[in-house]
């Protein structure tokens, strides 16, 4: 799987990633649960002359002109080499850039396919910083969901683990992004810290995305509801059009999910932002919308004008564009639209 000239071919990107997958029998990590944490760096290279929101994963033989491609592997053998490591990334930075993003991938992923979507996000968005994935042992089987909702239970520990060594590391502040099933994981830790630790989250984390989260709607306003203060800004893609969610409603013998949530009237009590991305979802599943929309892409990547609408007033004043705010109590609505480019 690992192809070094890759490294000539495309733009490589270094994701940091801890894990609480086994090693299965090829020497990758696989969907069997380890109770130790183990630590990688992945160069992944980004094939050249792709349109931004695409993914194509490179397995058997990629071809890096085309796939996303493993060009190098580094394993870190103890969790205090891992944050090593990061810390000398945060320090080649400028002051301004020495941030984290921290991403737990979602249901039915396998170890790759999760190392490669932090690759994608965080190249097509041009975050700043330096990137970590969370791997949990996902069967990456569409048949698994209930596996991999008891390997988001089992994973808890980790990443809570994971979250306070970060923290430690220094840097200006850390984003923790969450995708499907994963945004369970990260409420269930979030919770479970600030029991123990009141007010950790709101002290250590510059903000919380949640990327298509498949939560039961009532479940995550308990979750939240634990939190003393919600880390800001905490923003919630939703797709009123996300068939996986509207399947996964069915199976848990409910109308919604919290990611295809249009009414912010149901969080009301939270201070949260929920930014509607339906105008751009095309065709198939539509459950990651914010990293395939090429357009969807665009707007975010104009990160001044992101940062002004999570940073503006609750008052529906938000400077994005007149009329696609909407706020109720604590809770602001963002619905966003291709027409938003027609300004630029």
């Amino acid at each position: 799987m690992i192809v070094p000239h890759a490294l000539e071919i495309g733009k490589v990107r270094d994701v940091h990633i801890a894990t609480t997958r086994a090693v299965a029998e090829n020497g990758w990590f696989g969907r069997e649960r380890s109770k130790q944490l183990s630590f990688t760096t992945l160069s992944v290279s980004v094939p050249p002359n792709r349109d931004p929101g695409k993914l194509q994963p490179g397995f058997n033989n990629p071809n890096p002109l085309r796939e996303f491609t493993i060009a190098a592997r580094n394993d870190a053998r103890t969790e205090a080499v891992f944050i090593d490591r990061i810390q000398d990334e945060l320090r080649k930075r400028p002051p301004n850039e020495r941030e984290i993003t921290l991403f737990v991938h979602g249901y039915n992923n396998s170890f790759l396919e999760g190392a490669y979507r932090m690759a994608q996000l965080y190249h097509d968005l041009d975050l700043p910083g330096v990137p970590v994935h969370y791997s949990w042992p996902s069967a990456a089987n569409p048949l698994g969901y209930t596996y991999d909702r008891d390997s988001v239970l089992f994973s808890r520990d980790g990443l809570e683990d994971v979250l306070r060594q970060l923290h430690r590391a220094g840097s200006r502040r850390i984003i923790l992004v969450g995708h499907s099933l994963g945004t369970m994981l990260v409420m269930e830790t979030l919770r479970q810290i600030e029991i123990s630790d009141p007010g950790w989250a709101d002290n250590a984390l510059g903000g919380v995305v949640l990327i298509s989260p498949d939560l039961d709607v009532e479940l995550f306003e308990m979750q939240a509801s634990r939190i003393a203060t919600l880390p800001e800004p905490f923003a919630i893609f939703v797709n009123a059009r996300d068939r996986a969610l509207a399947l996964s409603a069915r199976l848990n013998g409910r109308t919604e999910r919290l990611g295809n949530l249009t009414n912010p009237e149901a969080l009301a009590e939270l201070p949260v932002t929920l930014v509607d991305v339906t105008a751009f979802g095309e065709g198939g599943l539509q459950h990651f919308t914010l990293g395939s929309s090429p357009l969807l892409l665009q707007i975010l990547g104009q990160s001044a004008e992101l940062d002004a609408t999570f940073q503006g007033d609750r008052a529906g004043r938000t400077g994005l564009l007149p009329g696609t705010a909407l706020t109720v109590k604590n809770a602001t609505q963002l619905i966003l639209s291709p027409q938003i480019l027609l300004r630029n």
